[in-house]
């Protein structure tokens, strides 16, 4: 547990250069709500500003009262982390840096999860290049696979990994096509396994302090999931609602879109690897 800020009651301290703010905006998606991190004293960054929130704004704007954000990050556009990006910016001047811009319809079930259309970045960040300030380095790390566009953000004075919706701290990251990728997704976990990072930040839920045992933990479940996908469909072809009943029993009804959505991930990752096959809204093993 972090100790609260002497700067704003509302913002947490969780490491001599983070802040941590959180969002009003719960849901079982959104697990508490979206976390906005702010890097930095004196000059200082934000991190996932988070849904369009006027009360949201104002708490980020209080906390760093006194102070210079002199850059907006965003790890990807889904509504819940970029629309107060425009919000921000307008009050501070501050540029918003970060992911590429992302315009897509999301077939998905996440009403708070759609894509944020009027997201426009002043400066995209490719993997490896690096935004900072006095005291503090961020790094991005490109990490796709829940989206296409998703990046994390390394700390590199004090071992943090702020991983937005890659790694979460309460729940599986969903997956969803078609921007989702379940291939991509596994190969970013390969990505944070090839780091040494200290700790996880998330958007969503606690942080994440044995990274590399709960990264392996993740790509193992994600493993299992994709095995007992292969052993459903031995006994015959089926359609995804039929698998999520028979892979998630006892799952809030609530989430079943969401979980059909990762079994699709996975079932499309299968299919360009010759595992699958699709007929219709059925899916079937390969011959």
């Amino acid at each position: 547990m972090g100790i609260v800020s002497s700067i704003c009651p509302s913002a947490v301290r969780v490491e001599p250069l983070v802040r941590r703010i959180l969002a009003a905006n719960p849901s079982p998606f959104t697990h508490t709500g979206t976390q906005t991190y702010v890097v930095g004293r004196g000059e200082v960054a934000v991190i996932d500003p988070g849904p369009d929130l006027p009360d949201h704004v104002a708490t980020i704007l209080t906390a760093t009262a006194g102070e210079r954000i002199v850059a907006i990050l965003c790890t990807h556009t889904h509504r819940d982390h970029s629309p107060a990006s425009r919000a921000l910016k307008a009050a501070t001047g501050a540029p918003i840096i970060g992911c590429a811009p992302l315009m897509l319809d999301d077939a998905g079930p996440r009403a708070d999860a759609a894509f944020d259309a009027d997201y426009r970045p002043d400066r995209v960040l490719a993997d490896g290049e690096t935004i900072g300030g006095p005291g503090w380095t961020l790094e991005a790390v490109a990490t796709p696979g829940h989206t296409s566009n998703h990046l994390c953000f390394g700390l590199r004075e004090s071992g943090a990994l702020f991983t937005g919706d890659h790694i979460m701290g309460w729940s599986t990251t969903v997956v969803s096509p078609p921007d989702g990728d379940m291939g991509d997704y596994m190969r970013s976990l390969d990505t944070l396994l090839g780091r040494s990072d200290r700790i996880y930040y998330p958007a969503h839920g606690d942080p994440v302090e044995e990274p590399q045992r709960f990264v392996r933990a993740v790509a193992a479940h994600r493993r299992q999931r994709e095995r007992q996908s292969l052993d459903l469909l031995e006994h015959g072809a089926q359609p995804v609602p039929d698998m999520v009943a028979a892979m998630y029993r006892g799952l809030d009804p609530r989430l079943h879109g969401a979980a059909g959505r990762s079994v699709l991930a996975h079932l499309i990752d299968l299919e360009a690897r010759d595992r699958v096959w699709r007929d219709g809204e059925c899916w079937a093993i390969a011959a």
